[in-house]
């Protein structure tokens, strides 16, 4: 039971020649007997991949290899069999879609927090400076409807697209709070907080690692339901073991 080694990373770095990648790359994963999906756009690398923990690992460590990308940062679960059906590097504009060509995250991030400290407001009911702390949901409607924290924050987004455009509808109601925006994995997020800075708004983190990071530090508390994911295993609950499995 639970061979099967699923990671998701990102790295927000440039890599102008992301379209000469994208064939290698294919050709050793599949070399790897790995499957997923890996972006590749002038702005980063987003991936997806599972197989066998040698492989998977063995990959992770040729990216690595790039200096460009030696600080790729994986997030790990186990399944029982491949939640892929095949191998896909694919080159985009952008590894995580917004259409908003002034955030460049590779030119400077916002501030993270960690799942620790993240967990610690949440317990006392505030940050350490005393502010309220608002969970901000930057995932689409049907992800945030199979789980989500306490109480956040949650524009029924239909694509991560229409966030610029709905921070600007509710952006008085953030103002002179702590935001701690959150994703599945961190990429959105990340972006996210960017927005939310370039808007003006003091008091904006992002949760480092997303969602699965949480669930692998903390076992999910202040979290209700399950975190969707773009895979076959469709959910994981706080322990990071498919929603199915354990729910039958």
């Amino acid at each position: 039971m639970n061979k099967v080694l699923n990671v998701s990373a990102y790295h927000f770095v440039s890599l102008p020649d992301a379209g000469a990648l994208r064939e290698p790359l294919l050709h050793r994963a599949e070399a790897l007997g790995l499957k997923g999906t890996i972006l590749l756009a002038g702005e980063g690398i987003n991936l997806f991949l599972a197989g066998a923990p040698h492989a998977v690992r063995e990959l992770l460590a040729h990216l690595r290899a790039d200096p460009r990308l030696a600080g790729l940062e994986a997030k790990e679960s186990w399944s029982d069999t491949v939640p892929f059906r095949r191998m896909l590097v694919k080159r985009k504009r952008e590894i995580i879609r917004m259409n908003h060509p002034a955030i460049q995250p590779a030119a400077g991030r916002a501030p993270a927090v960690d799942a620790q400290t993240l967990k610690r407001w949440l317990d006392q009911g505030h940050d350490d400076a005393g502010r309220p702390v608002v969970m901000l949901d930057t995932r689409n409607a049907f992800e945030v409807d199979q789980g989500t924290f306490e109480g956040a924050v949650d524009w029924r987004l239909a694509r991560f697209s229409d966030f610029p455009q709905a921070l600007q509808q509710h952006l008085s109601e953030l103002r002179d709070r702590t935001v701690v925006s959150f994703c599945t994995g961190g990429i959105r997020c990340e972006k996210a907080a960017l927005v939310m800075r370039e808007a003006g708004l003091a008091q904006v983190w992002q949760l480092e690692g997303g969602i699965l990071k949480y669930f692998e530090e903390t076992g999910g508390e202040h979290f209700r339901g399950t975190c969707f994911v773009f895979d076959e295993r469709h959910s994981l609950d706080g322990q990071l073991a498919p929603a199915r499995a354990v729910h039958g």
